[in-house]
């Protein structure tokens, strides 16, 4: 279908609020923007002013077709826009995918007895939360001090109504036993009390709060009880001393700032709780070619789009066109006043540079990262004697217990990363006893016999194992007519412990047509393939113990042709596990009462099989 030139495309668009989608001559979306007007926002990305805009340029000629929503606001357009954004993933938006969601501590003040817990997602549901925590690290160890010093119940609703005695918690003083009525709901409340005074950071109060109860408490001759909250106190001023405040401002504040060079982009949130600094976040963009002011206000929409905690002022470094807007959704999200500021001075104005510092500090560290990836790679190209830079690698294992539930697993890593996406596990038809080779050559040739004619292939295929899996996927690629694809085998050494210290060996690298394997020491680059052989394995272990714990343990013997239910519970009993079993003699198996000579000789052919049946000989190169 023809489409109409741009031009009368934009002539003909509404005036009002909306969002915009620009698209090409396939349809796919290009950039995705949102506006007060459309028709005056579209038209000066194509127009002859000297609008900032045009630093989108290189976008345009791109352009073939500009769809518009209407919406009623402004505001529902910019909640719009995010959707889209989501749901289309367009390459020239920033895009945070799922990078903003932190923990949080939601204490369950509208219970009558509450209890602090982690959470990712803040809800309106008459709790009072604290946070967000930009690691896990942080935020855990936050709850490990609270319940240190505060004994809350910790245990979950339904354990709480079902306890008829308190548990070990109560036993060691870190509970107050409400589970049991061994606290009234009023004293509970005192704890909470203390709780959120030490959260909202109000530290002097709430000295002063236990200083106070611990007088009363030796008053009235209740001594151990007075030793209690001292001790809690002591506690309590040690711990704060660990606390400095960096902001003269008790509120909460959200600090942004970013670094650019050229398209590329890391922008940085200091977040800053009554006056504390208690996190950072990183977000890395590249190939975003929007003007500073267009990028940072679409970060934020961004940013706080999916509702995690929302302070009382966000900072920023530079004015944005929609302020008042931003600032009116923020608030309306909070369910409180927020104020979006721009210090030019002072306090708040030193937060900024901070926050500009740590974002200068991240992108030189992902510069310097990128630098020092290429080293390696470059490193694993010689060494391993490639035709090309490994960007791309995956990797094999195998894992299997006596041949049976046998899976295979493959892993991949991009310039330096999993890539979790290309992850994979298969099933392997596996014969009834241990066949690395065959199981190898399995799942390489399903992978590889699959691989699309526009497919990206990897630049480096890694086996786990030696010289003979090494062969096994040379004949796959020679069968395939994939000889252009690099492959080398990567085997543990497996000689004693303080040997392998003492003389410094490290895993052997097997290449192709080379009689020994190379060395290349305790480096970088070794480091790296050992990861990935170490990612494979664990990638095919969880899979494998997946199945054995839903098929069980005994499912080995299932496969034992003539031994029944009444054999394998015998054998079971009488040797006490799988491995005693596959090492026992056919005499020892021949004892059993439950079992015949015959089954004996079954049992023990079964883990020990004729030398002239074993599987798949390595083909030799």
């Amino acid at each position: 279908m023809d489409l109409p030139n741009l031009e009368d495309q934009i002539s003909t668009l509404p005036t009002g609020p909306g969002v915009y989608l620009m698209k090409d001559q396939a349809g796919k979306v290009l950039y995705i923007g949102k506006a007060k007007n459309l028709r005056n926002r579209v038209r000066t990305y194509f127009g002859k002013s000297g609008d900032a805009r045009l630093s989108l340029r290189f976008l345009m000629p791109k352009v073939r077709q500009v769809e518009t929503i209407l919406t009623d606001t402004e505001k529902e357009a910019l909640i719009l826009e995010n959707t889209l954004i989501k749901k289309h993933k367009p390459r020239h938006n920033i895009d945070l995918k799922d990078d903003k969601t932190y923990f949080s501590l939601r204490f369950s003040v509208q219970e009558k007895f509450p209890k602090l817990t982690l959470v990712r997602k803040v809800k309106r549901d008459g709790a009072r939360y604290f946070g967000p925590y930009a690691s896990s690290a942080a935020v855990k160890e936050t709850l490990r001090i609270l319940r240190s010093l505060f004994p809350l119940r910790t245990c979950s609703d339904s354990n709480f109504r079902n306890r008829s005695r308190p548990c070990l918690n109560y036993q060691i003083k870190k509970c107050l036993g409400p589970c049991c009525g061994l606290v009234s709901p009023e004293k509970y409340a005192d704890l909470v009390q203390e709780v959120i005074l030490f959260l909202e950071g109000k530290n002097s109060q709430l000295i002063k709060l236990l200083q106070e109860r611990m007088t009363e408490a030796s008053g009235t001759l209740h001594f151990e009880e007075a030793a209690r909250i001292r001790d809690q106190i002591a506690a309590i001023e040690q711990t704060l001393e660990k606390q400095k405040a960096v902001s003269q401002t008790p509120n909460d504040q959200d600090v942004f700032a970013f670094h650019r060079q050229g398209n590329v982009w890391e922008f940085q949130i200091l977040f800053f709780r009554r006056g504390i600094l208690v996190g950072n976040k990183s977000f890395h963009f590249s190939r975003i070619n929007l003007p500073e002011e267009e990028a940072l206000a679409a970060f934020l929409r961004q940013y706080y789009a999916e509702e995690p905690s929302i302070p009382h002022e966000v900072l920023l470094p530079l004015p944005l066109e929609d302020e008042p807007l931003l600032t009116e959704w923020l608030s309306e999200k909070r369910g409180a006043k927020v104020e979006v500021h721009v210090p030019q001075r002072g306090d708040k104005k030193s937060l900024v540079e901070m926050a500009q510092k740590n974002a200068e500090h991240a992108f030189q560290k992902k510069v310097d990262e990128t630098e020092n990836l290429s080293l390696l790679l470059q490193e694993l190209k010689e060494k391993l004697r490639l035709r090309s830079l490994p960007h791309r690698i995956e990797c094999f294992d195998i894992s299997n217990l006596f041949g049976t539930l046998a899976v295979g697993s493959r892993v991949s890593f991009r310039d330096g990363k999993p890539d979790r996406s290309q992850y994979r596990h298969y099933r392997v038809h596996a014969p009834s006893f241990p066949d690395d080779y065959g199981m190898m050559y399995e799942i390489l040739k399903r992978r590889y016999s699959k691989l699309e004619l526009d497919e990206e292939k990897p630049d480096l295929l890694v086996v786990d194992g030696g010289k003979g899996q090494l062969n096994v996927a040379l004949a796959v690629l020679d069968e395939l007519g994939l000889r252009d694809l690099s492959a080398v085998g990567l085997a543990k050494d497996k000689g004693p412990i303080p040997k392998r210290i003492a003389e410094k060996t490290a895993d052997k690298i097997y290449l192709p047509n080379v009689k020994d394997p190379i060395l290349l020491g305790h480096s970088g680059a070794l480091h790296y393939l050992q990861r990935i052989r170490d990612e494979a394995h664990r990638f095919a272990i969880t899979y494998h113990k997946k199945l054995r714990g839903s098929r069980g343990l005994r499912t080995i013997l299932d496969e034992i042709p003539g031994i029944g239910k009444v054999k394998k519970k015998a054998l079971l009993q009488g040797f006490g596990s799988l491995r005693k079993i596959q090492e026992a003699t056919v005499e020892g198996l021949s004892q059993m009462e439950s079992l015949t000579r015959k089954d004996a000789q079954t049992v023990f052919e079964f883990f020990h099989p004729p030398t002239e049946e074993c599987g798949m000989k390595a083909p030799d190169k």
